[in-house]
């Protein structure tokens, strides 16, 4: 696990500071960085740094959805919840539905290719995806939020001998509904993205069969770099999904 490294590790953003520059200097860079192959766009590549290799290890590998025909529900539809849709469609699941509150992300995750959208602001995603699968469940249930109620709503919708793959970062108790649970043979899982997968889906950017630019939303100079933070971070009023910072035009 690249990630637990007793000498590396997750170090930037953790255990020392994360940066915006034009260099870096980036500690353990021999077994860490790729070479950037020429002609490929660099905008693409900066997904390649966390959110692709994040929801791929974490959600599509974890949820073990390499099966073909299988049902998954995604519950977020931010940039790790579309990304783990884009890296999903590689092993060709049955159904995937993607579950959020927000219209505009659910009809970027349609565009991108998830076959079914859920708005659980208006609608009861547990009626939904029952109504959709028979009242059995879905075989994978993705969280990409990182919420008490996101993993909560996970345990819901899982179909027995299924699997929850936690993505979510979460910062406060969730509740484990084992009373519910015992008896299904459920599978959960968490992870730290330890980036093992890069060289593949370098590849398969490459190869143009994913298209990473569909989870930009804005582009920034550096000199703008203010407002693309209150852009992000108004991400429900302006539609951000992940903003690229560009040192020149």
């Amino acid at each position: 696990m690249y990630s637990h490294c007793v000498t590396g590790g997750w170090i930037l953003g953790n255990t020392i500071d994360g940066t915006q520059a034009q260099y870096v200097r980036i500690p353990h860079a021999d077994t860490s960085l790729y070479r950037i192959p020429q002609g490929v766009d660099e905008d693409a590549l900066v997904m390649l740094s966390d959110v692709l290799p994040t929801a791929f290890e974490c959600g599509v590998l974890n949820g073990k959805i390499e099966t073909p025909g299988i049902s998954v529900a995604i519950i977020g539809a931010g940039p790790i919840g579309l990304a783990t849709l884009l890296t999903a469609r590689f092993f060709s699941p049955g159904t995937i539905i993607m579950i959020d509150r927000d219209d505009n992300r659910l009809q970027i995750a349609k565009r991108l290719g998830a076959d079914v959208v859920i708005n659980n602001a208006s609608h009861d995603p547990i009626e939904e995806v029952k109504r959709l699968t028979g009242g059995v469940g879905v075989d994978a249930v993705i969280e990409a939020v990182g919420t008490p109620e996101a993993f909560e709503l996970c345990e819901e919708l899982v179909a027995p001998g299924g699997r929850i793959a936690n993505v979510g970062v979460h910062g406060k108790k969730v509740d484990l509904h084992l009373e519910k649970l015992w008896s299904q043979n459920i599978t959960i899982t968490t992870r730290l993205v330890d980036t093992v997968t890069t060289h593949i889906l370098l590849k398969a950017v490459q190869a143009k069969k994913v298209d990473p630019n569909s989870l930009i939303s804005h582009h920034f100079t550096f000199d703008r770099i203010l407002d693309a933070y209150d852009t992000f971070g108004r991400a429900a009023d302006t539609g951000a999904l992940k903003v690229i910072i560009s040192m020149t035009d």
